[in-house]
C-alpha cells in the first residue's frame, strides 16, 4: 500500500512541478500577501496633503503653519490667502485637508475670545480622518504654547484658547457606505469582467474548439470583440443593479452627471475586458486563467483605495497602484457621485484609462495573432 501511495505522491509532485501556475500560487501568492499586508496597508496614514487658507498674516498664524509643517501626518502643499481656494483644492482631489484661519484670528486670541479654526476634510475617504485631526489639534496647541507667553500667558491654560471645528466635505455624517458602495462598482466589475473573459480563449483550447475557430475567416480583432461583447452586457446590468442599490438602499448621494458616470464606466468596463482577454492569451488552461485573475484582483482590492487609504501607502506601493485600472476608476466614481466632478476634472483619470485600453487591446490582438500562427 505504501509503495502505491508513494508512486501516487511522486506522480502528483511531477505534475505539479510541470504546472508553472501552481508553483507561482505556492510561492508568489504568499509573498504578495506579505508585501500588501506588511508594507502597503497602513491604518495610520502619514504625509497627507494639507492646504492652509491663512486670512490672518500674524506671528501666531505663522507659528501654526510651522507646526503643521513639522508633523509627519501632513505635507503642506499650498499656503494661500485667497478665500475659497481651499475648497477648490479639495474638490479637485489635490488636498485632503484644508485649515482655514479667519482674518481676525490673532486679535481674538489675544482678547481671550477663543476663536474657531475650520478644518475641512475630504470625507469621501474617511478612514484617515481621525488620527490626522488629532495631529492638527496637537500642532495648534503646541504653536500657541510657544506664542502665548509673558503678558499673554493667561490665555494658554485649559480650555485651549482656540476651538477647532471639523467640517466633513461630501460626507458630513461620515457614513461608510457613501465611501464603499461607489468603490464596489470597480471591484465587482473587475472580479466578473476580468475573471470571466480570462477564461474565454483558454476554454476554447481545453474543449478542443480552437481549431474550428481558427478555421473561420474571422480576424483577431473580430474574435476579440465577439468574445467580450456578452460579458460587456453582463457588466452593464451589474452597473445598473449597483447604482440602483446605492440610491434606494444605501441613500448614496449622486451630485454629478449620470451621463459622465456612464461614459467612464463604459471605458473602465472595456479596460477590464481587454485585460481579461489579454490574460486568456497568455495562459493555457482555465485553472491558470483563474490563478492569473487572483493575482490581479487581490492587489486591485487592497491597493486601489477601496479598502484602505491610498495616501497611507508608501510611495513605491502607490506607483504600483497607479498601474491598476480600479485605482483610477474609483477616483472617478467618487469624484462624480460625491463631489460633482465635471468633464474637466474627470479628464486626467479618464485619459489614463483610455491609454490602458489602447495598450491592452494592442497586446491582446498581437498575442491572439501569435496563437493563430
Amino acid at each position: 500500500m505504501w509503495e502505491r501511495i508513494g508512486a501516487m505522491v511522486f506522480k502528483e509532485m511531477r505534475q505539479m512541478i510541470r504546472d508553472p501556475g501552481t508553483i507561482a500560487m505556492m510561492f508568489f501568492f504568499p509573498i504578495i500577501q506579505l508585501v500588501i499586508f506588511g508594507v502597503a496597508i497602513n491604518n495610520d496614514p502619514r504625509h497627507l496633503p494639507l492646504a492652509v487658507e491663512a486670512n490672518d498674516n500674524s506671528a501666531i498664524t505663522r507659528s501654526i503653519v510651522s507646526g503643521l509643517r513639522t508633523t509627519s501626518y501632513f505635507d503642506l502643499i499650498e499656503l494661500t490667502g485667497r478665500a475659497g481656494e481651499g475648497e477648490k483644492l479639495i474638490a479637485e482631489g489635490r488636498a485632503q485637508f484644508v485649515l482655514t484661519i479667519p482674518s481676525d484670528f490673532s486679535r481674538r486670541v489675544v482678547r481671550g475670545e477663543r476663536p474657531q479654526l475650520l478644518l475641512t476634510v475630504d470625507a469621501t475617504d474617511p478612514a484617515s480622518t481621525g488620527p490626522a485631526v488629532a495631529a492638527v489639534n496637537e500642532a495648534v496647541t503646541q504653536a500657541l504654547g510657544r506664542e502665548l507667553r509673558g503678558a499673554l500667558a493667561a490665555r494658554a491654560p485649559a480650555p485651549p484658547p482656540v476651538e477647532l471645528v471639523l467640517h466633513r466635505s461630501y460626507n458630513p455624517e461620515g457614513i461608510t457606505s457613501h465611501n464603499t458602495v461607489p468603490g464596489l462598482l470597480a471591484i465587482i466589475l473587475s472580479m466578473t469582467m476580468v475573471a470571466l473573459t480570462a477564461m474565454s480563449v483558454s476554454r476554447e483550447e481545453e474543449q478542443g474548439t480552437m481549431e474550428n475557430l481558427l478555421a473561420t475567416p474571422l480576424r483577431p480583432i473580430e474574435v476579440m470583440v465577439g468574445k467580450i461583447a456578452p460579458y460587456f452586457l453582463i457588466g452593464m446590468v451589474q452597473v445598473l443593479v449597483i447604482l440602483a442599490a446605492a440610491s434606494l438602499l444605501f441613500k448614496v448621494p449622486f451630485v454629478g452627471s449620470p451621463v459622465l458616470l456612464l461614459a467612464v464606466t463604459l471605458l473602465f468596463t472595456l479596460v477590464c475586458l481587454a485585460l481579461g482577454f489579454t490574460m486568456s492569451t497568455l495562459v493555457k488552461s482555465q485553472v491558470q486563467s483563474m490563478q492569473a485573475s487572483m493575482f490581479y484582483l487581490m492587489p486591485s482590492i487592497l491597493l486601489s483605495g477601496f479598502a484602505f487609504p491610498y495616501r497611507g501607502m508608501p510611495t513605491a506601493i502607490q506607483w504600483i497602484a497607479e498601474i491598476l485600472p480600479p485605482t483610477h476608476y474609483i477616483r472617478l466614481v467618487r469624484g462624480i457621485m460625491l463631489k460633482g466632478w465635471d468633464l474637466r476634472l474627470a479628464l486626467p483619470e479618464s485619459g489614463v484609462l483610455l491609454a490602458m485600453l489602447v495598450v491592452l487591446t494592442v497586446i491582446a490582438v498581437r498575442r491572439y495573432r501569435d496563437t493563430v500562427g
